[in-house]
């Protein structure tokens, strides 16, 4: 009998499918995906695609984004429950207020955000793009960054601009321990630290680099270091090893208790290989994103893709 990854293959070419698949998926969801990689990354492979279903194996936002970028083709996703806490944190309703009030300013957002907030925006980003889309902004634009304050307060300190922060997070980025980073530290003095810019501050100053998913790939792999403590989500670890396989990986350590002591998302963690499976079989769950919401959300899509060339 075959197994779930041949049947996945197989049926994935008989209806003329893609796999995008982010960095924080499960290790057996990443090994059948066309293509793994990071928000942009995944942005930009969306754009790209020539196939009838994309089945994105990530979150409700990045399929939205998938969906915006082909209009005409189908986007299914695993679990429509796979949301996200960073773009939780900024309900529409409320984000359209804030930018109301202040409509002298220029609006970013991060890309982990609803189609609704997209639509609401003038510049989408993400953590690879966000320094280089700022620092193209008019020096006497006042710009208001949303949804993640600790992304947004590393940008502010890269670029020395002062922007207006929504008072956003992502869960998993907050949750690892300084106290628990440090002592794993002294055990591992030859490691470096690296992190992704939606940590909060304090986790950022112990790093020795800070970037993308993509970014801290690219680091292990050009470094002489052989050890690295990496603080984002676990599932990086895998695409990590495949690339360094001579490396020693460490996941920095979370205030979870969970069973590998590091940080997981949950969300990432819904989609499950049958689910993808069952996803691409029956082709449901599928995301739809209503036509006025889709061209004012492209606007600042597109924005971010051409000032990332």
């Amino acid at each position: 009998m075959k197994n779930l990854k041949e049947r996945i293959l197989e049926l994935k070419k008989e209806k003329n499918a893609v796999i995008l698949a982010h960095y924080y998926q499960e290790a057996d969801i990443q090994d059948v995906a066309d293509y793994v990689g990071d928000s942009l990354g995944l942005s930009q492979e969306a754009m790209k695609v020539d196939a009838d279903i994309i089945l994105f194996a990530g979150v409700h936002f990045m399929a939205e984004t998938a969906k915006i970028l082909n209009p005409s083709k189908k986007v299914i996703l695993p679990d429509l429950k796979a949301g996200c806490s960073l773009a939780e944190s900024c309900p529409p309703e409320d984000f359209k207020k804030f930018t109301e009030a202040h409509p002298d300013h220029i609006v970013i957002t991060y890309v982990n955000c609803s189609a609704e907030v997209k639509a609401l925006t003038d510049i989408v980003v993400t953590s690879s793009n966000a320094v280089k889309i700022v620092e193209s902004i008019p020096k006497d634009r006042p710009i208001i960054f949303a949804p993640d304050k600790n992304l947004g307060k590393y940008v502010m300190e890269k670029t020395g601009r002062d922007m207006l922060l929504w008072d956003g997070s992502c869960v998993v980025h907050e949750a690892f321990s300084l106290d628990k980073l440090i002592a794993l530290y002294k055990e591992n003095p030859d490691a470096k630290i690296i992190a992704h810019p939606e940590s909060e501050t304090h986790i950022l100053k112990t790093a020795n680099y800070i970037g993308s998913t993509a970014g801290m790939i690219d680091f292990v792999k050009k470094d002489p270091s052989n050890k690295f403590i990496v603080a984002t989500e676990a599932g990086i670890l895998h695409k990590m090893k495949q690339e360094v396989p001579e490396k020693i990986l460490i996941p920095a350590p979370s205030n979870e208790d969970n069973t590998c002591a590091c940080s997981e998302c949950g969300y990432m963690k819904m989609n499950t290989l049958q689910k993808v499976y069952d996803c691409l079989l029956n082709e449901t769950p599928e995301i739809t994103v209503p036509d006025d919401i889709m061209k004012k959300a492209l606007v600042p899509i597109e924005r971010m893709l051409e000032l990332s060339k």
